[in-house]
């Protein structure tokens, strides 16, 4: 088994491959003057299963054309198994037509890694989970939840806890964590949204009054949403809110949106290498999930079971 990573996100990959017990495969990506992206590995793969830890995030393309150049040099390398670890898939938002003559982009995305090569792929709480379904090659689709969970309750311990879903789409996942911590009760954030990038709270389904409430959602780009609702609710009664993201994308000026905001803090996942801003914000704490991602390798590399990991 080997670990080789592109250039998206090191320290994740270094921590997998520490997790492991393996070093990082030696190889180099790098560009040539026209911005052309080369991939080059400097050590013998034949034979070998190979996992590629490469999230798609910004430069969203930039990585994406790294994911797909490494996969092709391993496969012309004669690597035995290629297992593309995406923990941020890209695109992932549009995996469905919203309107007339507009594009399935994550199918597409699927169909460009499948054909580079990969003959599997990983990934963590994936936008929709019907994503895995745009792909012709065994998908794995891990959660932060335990993650999570563990987390809350070591910071918790017995308060009154609420978990709430910024929006109805993501009930099925507050329900799960919600599960997992001791069956605290749910509520929802009724929102509508008038362009991409803005919403408007419209009520909140649920008594929050004194209580600690978690939101959980998988992505927060620009801010907007979860600022939104952290304010709603605590318009509502709420002791405090905090928030739980795996994909900490915060485009734009999402950092000081969240700083600014009704959050007591928001903990996102290393999945996306944070910023300078981020990392600087006394509002925004970083979990790891390289342990997860860790067991996932090597029980895919054991053929041993993969779901087992969130019994």
């Amino acid at each position: 088994m080997k670990i080789m990573s592109c250039n998206s996100n090191l320290p994740l990959a270094r921590a997998i491959a520490g997790y492991l017990e393996l070093p990082l495969t030696d190889a180099s990506v790098r560009r040539f003057a026209d911005e052309e992206i080369f991939v080059e590995i400097h050590e013998n793969v034949r034979g070998e299963d190979v996992f590629v830890v490469q999230p798609t995030s910004y430069p969203v393309n930039d990585n994406l054309m790294e994911l797909l150049i490494g996969i092709d040099a391993l496969r012309r390398a004669s690597a035995k198994r290629i297992t593309a670890v995406v923990p941020y898939f890209g695109y992932a938002r549009q995996d469905r037509k919203p309107g007339p003559r507009t594009p399935i982009s994550a199918k597409l995305v699927a169909n460009l890694i499948t054909q580079a090569g990969a003959d599997r792929v990983l990934s963590v709480d994936l936008h929709a989970g019907q994503i895995q379904g745009f792909f012709d090659i065994p998908t794995d689709n891990l959660f932060a939840a335990p993650v999570m969970a563990a987390d809350i309750q070591a910071r918790y311990g017995d308060a009154s806890l609420m978990v709430v879903s910024p929006d109805v789409g993501g009930v099925v996942r507050a329900r799960s964590l919600a599960k997992r911590l001791d069956n605290a009760p749910l509520a929802i954030v009724d929102k509508r949204r008038d362009r991409p990038g803005q919403s408007e709270v419209m009520n909140i389904i649920g008594d929050v009054k004194d209580r600690a409430c978690i939101l959980i959602d998988d992505i927060i780009d620009s801010g907007g949403t979860l600022c939104n609702a952290a304010q709603a609710l605590m318009d509502e009664g709420a002791a405090s809110v905090t928030a739980y993201i795996t994909h900490g994308v915060l485009s734009g000026a999402a950092v000081a949106r969240v700083t600014n905001s009704a959050l007591k803090e928001l903990v996102i996942t290393d999945s996306i290498q944070a910023t300078d801003a981020a990392k600087d914000s006394g509002k925004i704490r970083i979990l790891t999930i390289a342990p997860l991602i860790g067991e996932a390798i090597r029980r895919i590399a054991d053929e041993s079971s993969v779901s087992s990991l969130f019994d």
